[in-house]
C-alpha cells in the first residue's frame, strides 16, 4: 500500500534539494499519516492487546505499530530520509513509534517548527525495545554465554538416554538448550535424557535448558511391505579389476547374537552344520542369479566362521551353503530386508488412503498406493491441491478426491523415477487442514513433558487457538507450566503469525521456532529466504526470541565436512536469538564450529544492522 495521495502530491512538489523546507514539509505530512495509521491500528487491536500478559503490553503495542508500518511501501520515503541523513526507519522493529517520532522531531527542527515530546504515546523507547527483547530471551532461553548472545540448541539422539559420554561432550562443547523430539522414543527415555543433561550442566557449572517437542499432527506415509531379504557382497578391486580384498561373509549359529569380526555381513546357519567347518574348508553355494560360487573358510572364531570369496555374490532366503563334497547343506538365515518403497515416475498416479497396519500397501501392486497416518486429512483435500512428499523431493497434484482416499498425479520426480518409502512427510500447502494442534498422543505425553521440560514445543502451530489449547492443557496439570516454543512450519501458520504472536504474549514466556524444513515445502523453496526474514522482523517487533532451525551445518554434523553455503547460512543465523543443530555423528564438532562462527559474527552484525567494527585485515 502506498501513502496517501496528498503525500504523493506533496512529494512531487518537493525541491530536488533534500534540505529544502518544501521537501521536509512533504516528508512531515507523509510520516504524520503513517503515525496516525499506527495509532489507529493499535486501537483496532485493543481487544487482543488487552489479553496479553502485563509483561508484554508494551511489546504487543509495538507489534501493532510495526504491522501498520509494513502495510505501506516506504521505499521512496526511505530514500528521501537517507538523503537528508536521517534514520530511514529500516531498523525500527523494536521501537517503531519512537523511531518515527525521532525522525519527525528532527524534521520539525529543520523547518523551524516546534516539536513536543510524545513519549507518553510510545510503548517502547529508543533503547527500551532492545532491553525488552533481551529480557524476554533470557527468561525463555536462559542467560547467554560470554561473547555470544545467540544460544545453541541441539537435538539429542536416542543414545543420549544412556550415553553419559555423549551428553557430557555436547554440554562441554557449548550446547545451551537440549531439544528432545517426542515424536521418537518414550517418556522413560525423555526423562533419562533430561536427567543426564542437567547432571552434566551442573558439573560444567553452566545452565542448559531442556526443550521437549510434541509430535503434533504430522502427516506421514504409512507402512509398506518390506522388500525381499537379499544381500549383495563383492570384493574390493583396483582400477584394473584385480582383487585387492575378497568379499567376506560371517556365519554364526542360529540363536546366537553378535557379528563375526572382519565380516561385511554376518548371517545365521544351523549350529551342527557350522560346528563341522574348519579353517581352510571349501564351501559352495548357488546365488540368487543362479551363479555357482566357491568360498574358503578363512578363520574360525568364537563368534563363528569367516568366509572369503573372490567374486561377487547375491544371497537370498533360498540360498543354501554346502561344504565341498557334502550332500547336506544349511539354509542361510537372518538376511536383512530392504525397506519397502514405491518407485514413482512423472505422470504416474498414486493413491493416498488411510493407513492399514495389518495390510500395508504393496509396492508390487499395479496401482501404487500408500497409507496416510492422519486419514482425517484426506477428506479435506480437494482436486487441484498440491501434495509434497519427503521434504519436497517428490510432488504431485490431486486429480481425484474423496472422503476416504485421493488420487495424486506425480508431477515432480527425478528422471528415471524416484522412490517413496514409509514414514516420509506429507505436505498439503493448498489444503486448509482442520486438525487439532494437540493429538491424542500429545495429550497423553504432556504430563511427562511438563514434569521434565523447561520448554514445550508446539509443532505445526496454525493459529491463536492452537496456542490457547496448549496453555489450557498445561494449566490443568500439577506444578508450574513450562514455557512455550511455537513452531511455525506451515503456510497457514506463517500467514497467521501476528495473531499467534499475540496469543503467545498472553502467557509469561514464549518464543518462535522457524522450522525451515516444512516451511520451505509449504511456502516454496524460492520464498523461504523472504519468509524467514519476515518472521524474524515480526518477532523482533514483538520482542519475542526466535530459533533458527533445520539443516544448520547439516553436512558437518552428518559427514564431518561442511559445505561453503552452510557456513554462510550459520553466520546469518546469528541474527536469531538461538540456532538449532540437528543430530549427527559429528554434532560435537558442529557445536564447536557454530560457537566459533557466532562469536566472530557478533562483532559484525546485530539482527539486520551491520556493526562498523574496525577492520584489522586492511589496517
Amino acid at each position: 500500500m502506498n501513502l496517501s495521495t496528498h503525500g504523493a502530491e506533496a512529494a512531487a512538489r518537493a525541491s530536488a534539494e533534500p534540505w529544502d523546507s518544501t521537501g521536509c514539509e512533504a516528508l512531515i505530512a507523509e510520516l504524520q499519516v503513517l503515525r496516525e495509521s499506527m495509532l489507529e491500528h493499535e486501537a483496532r487491536l485493543a481487544p487482543q492487546l488487552a489479553g496479553v500478559d502485563p509483561a508484554y503490553r508494551a511489546s504487543a503495542a509495538n507489534l501493532a505499530h510495526y504491522l501498520a508500518l509494513r502495510r505501506y511501501d516506504l521505499r521512496r520515503v526511505q530514500e528521501r530520509l537517507a538523503g537528508i541523513g536521517l534514520s530511514s526507519l529500516g531498523r525500527a522493529e523494536t521501537h517503531v513509534l519512537a523511531n518515527l517520532d525521532q525522525v519527525l522531531g528532527i524534521l520539525h527542527r529543520i523547518v523551524g517548527r516546534d516539536w513536543a515530546s510524545r513519549r507518553q504515546e510510545e510503548p517502547a523507547g529508543l533503547g527500551q525495545g532492545g532491553r525488552l527483547l533481551a529480557r524476554h530471551t533470557e527468561a525463555l532461553l536462559g542467560a547467554a554465554p560470554a561473547e555470544r548472545s545467540a544460544r545453541i540448541m541441539v537435538t539429542l539422539p536416542s543414545e543420549a538416554a544412556q550415553d553419559d559420554t555423549l551428553v557430557a561432550a555436547l554440554v562441554a562443547a557449548g550446547m545451551d538448550i537440549a531439544r528432545i523430539n517426542c515424536a521418537h522414543d518414550d517418556a522413560a527415555a525423555w526423562e533419562a535424557m533430561a536427567r543426564r543433561v542437567r547432571h552434566h550442566a551442573r558439573r560444567c557449572g553452566r545452565p542448559v535448558r531442556v526443550l521437549m517437542d510434541l509430535g503434533g499432527p504430522k502427516l506421514r506415509t504409512g507402512a509398506l511391505r518390506p522388500g525381499p531379504a537379499v544381500a549383495h557382497l563383492r570384493p574390493e578391486r583396483d582400477a584394473l579389476g584385480r582383487c585387492l580384498q575378497p568379499a567376506r561373509l560371517g556365519l554364526r549359529a542360529m540363536g546366537d547374537a553378535g557379528e563375526v569380526p572382519g565380516a561385511a555381513l554376518t548371517l545365521a546357519v544351523e549350529r551342527n552344520w557350522l560346528e563341522a567347518l574348519d579353517a581352510g574348508d571349501r564351501v559352495e553355494l548357488v546365488d540368487t542369479r543362479g551363479r555357482r560360487r566357491r568360498l574358503r573358510v578363512a578363520e574360525r572364531r568364537s563368534a563363528g566362521v569367516l568366509l572369503e570369496c573372490r567374486r561377487s555374490l547375491w544371497l537370498g532366503e533360498t540360498t543354501e551353503v554346502l561344504r565341498a563334497g557334502d550332500t547336506r547343506g544349511a539354509r542361510l538365515q537372518a538376511l536383512p530386508r530392504e525397506p519397502g518403497a514405491l518407485l514413482l515416475h512423472r505422470g504416474m498416479r498414486l493413491t493416498l488412503q488411510p493407513e492399514r497396519e495389518a495390510h500395508p500397501a504393496d509396492p508390487e501392486a499395479a496401482l501404487p498406493a500408500i497409507g496416510c497416518t492422519l486419514p482425517q486429512a484426506l477428506a479435506q483435500v480437494r482436486k487441484g491441491d498440491r501434495v509434497w512428499f519427503d521434504d519436497g523431493h517428490l510432488g504431485g497434484v490431486v486429480r481425484r478426491s474423496g472422503t476416504r482416499k485421493v488420487e495424486v498425479e506425480i508431477t515432480h520426480a527425478r528422471e528415471g523415477g524416484q522412490k517413496l518409502g514409509a514414514d516420509k512427510g506429507i505436505n498439503l500447502p493448498d489444503t486448509l487442514l482442520d486438525l487439532p494442534a494437540l493429538t491424542a498422543l500429545d495429550l497423553a505425553d504432556l504430563p511427562a513433558v511438563a514434569a521434565h521440560a523447561d520448554l514445550v514445543g508446539l509443532s505445526f502451530t496454525q493459529c491463536a487457538a492452537d496456542v490457547q489449547a496448549l496453555r489450557t492443557a498445561l494449566a490443568a496439570l500439577p506444578g508450574p507450566s513450562p514455557a512455550l516454543m511455537l513452531k511455525v512450519e506451515t503456510r497457514r501458520g506463517f500467514e497467521a503469525l501476528p495473531e499467534i504472536l499475540l496469543a503467545a504474549m498472553a502467557g509469561p514466556a514464549a518464543g518462535v521456532m522457524i522450522a525451515r524444513g516444512d516451511l520451505a515445502v509449504e511456502c516454496g523453496f524460492e520464498r523461504l529466504a523472504e519468509v524467514q526474514e519476515e518472521i524474524l522482523w515480526a518477532c523482533e517487533a514483538a520482542h519475542l526470541p526466535v530459533v533458527w532451525a533445520t539443516q544448520v551445518l547439516e553436512g558437518l554434523a552428518k559427514t564431518g565436512q561442511p559445505s561453503r553455503a552452510e557456513i554462510t547460512d550459520a553466520a546469518m543465523a546469528g541474527r536469531a536469538e538461538c540456532v538449532m543443530l540437528n543430530k549427527g555423528p559429528y554434532v560435537v564438532e558442529a557445536i564447536r564450529t557454530l560457537d566459533d562462527i557466532l562469536r566472530r559474527m557478533q562483532a559484525h552484525q546485530e539482527k539486520k544492522r551491520p556493526l562498523l567494527r574496525a577492520l584489522k585485515a586492511w589496517a
